[in-house]
């Protein structure tokens, strides 16, 4: 399994790469495998509001549908509609291609309470 180390983790796999006052939400390599191939994708809209800890959506696969929960707290700027028609970006490249949201950062403070790459990689042992 792949982590990029230079993302935040949040406990229920969700991925955030920060980019200044953004950052790029999307799930884990490790929870995409666990989901199997996905399905469905819910996501929220522009302009919507996401709170840290909270559900932002959630996604469906053959398996399983699980909830999505957000690693920052932040206005939703864009959604990545590729998605919509072709979900399995979520499987084939879930740090690239099949990232999920992009959000305006509300509390850069929100940042300390991720896990860095080892610690995510230490929960999943």
């Amino acid at each position: 399994m792949y982590f990029p180390q230079d993302y935040k983790y949040h406990k229920e796999h969700t991925w955030a790469k920060i980019e200044g006052d953004m950052a790029v939400i999307g799930i884990t390599d490790y929870a995409q495998d666990k989901l199997g191939e996905v399905l469905f994708v819910d996501l929220p809209e522009e302009g919507s509001s996401i709170k840290q800890n909270e559900v932002f959506g959630s996604v469906e696969s053959g398996k399983v549908a699980s909830d999505l929960y957000a690693p920052l707290s932040g206005e939703v700027i864009e959604v990545n509609e590729e998605l919509a028609d072709s979900p399995e970006l979520i499987n084939e490249s879930p740090y690239e291609k099949g990232w999920m949201i992009k959000i305006k950062i509300e509390d850069p403070a929100e940042i300390e309470n991720l896990l860095d790459y080892n610690d995510y990689e230490s929960i999943l042992e």
